[in-house]
């Protein structure tokens, strides 16, 4: 018999002629659909800023100084950037200050200082707009 290749019989390379490639369904999803792009964050370079201020009254000033004089002791770098020195004595807005900065409101309560308002000041902005402010005060519970 004749094949249409021009080859005669049932040889291997007639054999080859005849078959068509298949592909395997499994294998056909996954090459014909790319994947998207993942989705970058948008960035409008917004800044925001948050100002907490803790109002405070000292309650016993003689406290607040022996604490002051103790912390100015154990960290000497914040001490002298208050302008203090061992040669004199620490004022007591100073020492307050000192606290303050030391130190969480908890804390500052066991010195001495008393918590009489606490106001959180919020402002976001991008370069084109103005600010956007917000500004929350409140008063301790007693």
């Amino acid at each position: 018999m004749n094949h249409p290749t021009g080859l005669t019989g049932p040889t291997p390379l007639n054999r080859l002629a005849d078959v068509t490639p298949l592909v395997h369904p499994r294998l056909r999803s996954v090459v014909t659909a790319p994947r998207p792009a993942q989705p970058r964050p948008l960035d409008l370079r917004v800044r925001a800023q948050r100002i907490q201020i803790d109002e405070l009254v000292v309650d016993d000033p003689h406290q607040v100084l022996a604490h002051a004089r103790q912390a100015a002791l154990d960290d000497p770098e914040t001490a002298e950037q208050l302008g203090y020195s061992a040669t004199e004595p620490l004022p007591l807005p100073d020492a307050a200050a000192l606290l303050c900065a030391l130190y969480d409101t908890d804390a500052l309560t066991a010195m001495g200082l008393r918590l009489t308002r606490l106001t959180t000041r919020v402002s976001a902005s991008n370069q084109q707009t103005e600010p956007v402010s917000l500004v929350r005060s409140t008063a301790p519970e007693d």
